[in-house]
């Protein structure tokens, strides 16, 4: 069904709404999956935090118009679904790699992230990326290292004492 100009608009506007405040975006063909199975994957993206649109080309290419994904511009040919990470970097590679792993249909095409495009290959990287959470825990086990590894320095003084007295204590016992 063809779109007219007013729908048109509303889709660029919305994508552009979009891609600016997008951490990634992944491009894949979608060409021979069915409904259903795009059903399941639009469920699936609600629940992880991507926004996902089937959209023409040429109206992405005006929609990334200032954005970091003007990148792509050039790179957009054939029926492509769109998928922009919204909460983290990663969860649009990650939900386009698993799906990708029961739909032979689903190719990615091209990943875009900070201003730069990547070819597809690039989707494993990108899925590979730690969520929101895992990347808190990291940076919180680097800040706790330090801390640890000081209070066990100081304490091993004292407790080189305590080996001492004891070791003395121990052949005090064997010679009496």
């Amino acid at each position: 069904m063809a779109l007219n100009l007013q729908e048109k608009k509303e889709v660029v506007a919305e994508l552009a709404n979009v891609a600016q405040s997008a951490f990634s975006l992944v491009a894949a063909e979608y060409a021979g999956m069915t409904v259903s199975q795009l059903t399941d994957l639009r469920r699936k993206a609600r629940q992880t935090g991507v926004f996902l649109k089937v959209a023409k080309n040429t109206l992405v290419r005006r929609a990334v118009e200032g954005t970091d994904y003007a990148c792509i511009k050039d790179a957009l040919s054939g029926p492509m679904l769109y998928a922009f990470s919204q909460e983290d970097p990663g969860a649009a590679g990650r939900l386009i790699k698993d799906f990708a792993k029961g739909n032979e249909q689903l190719k990615a095409k091209l990943v875009a992230i900070g201003g730069q495009m990547y070819p597809a290959q690039h989707v494993e990287r990108l899925a590979s990326l730690p969520t929101r959470e895992q990347a808190l825990t990291m940076l919180v086990r680097v800040m706790v290292a330090p801390v640890e590894r000081l209070v066990r320095t100081l304490a091993e003084p004292a407790a080189q004492v305590a080996r001492v007295v004891a070791a003395v204590r121990d052949q005090k016992q064997a010679a009496a």
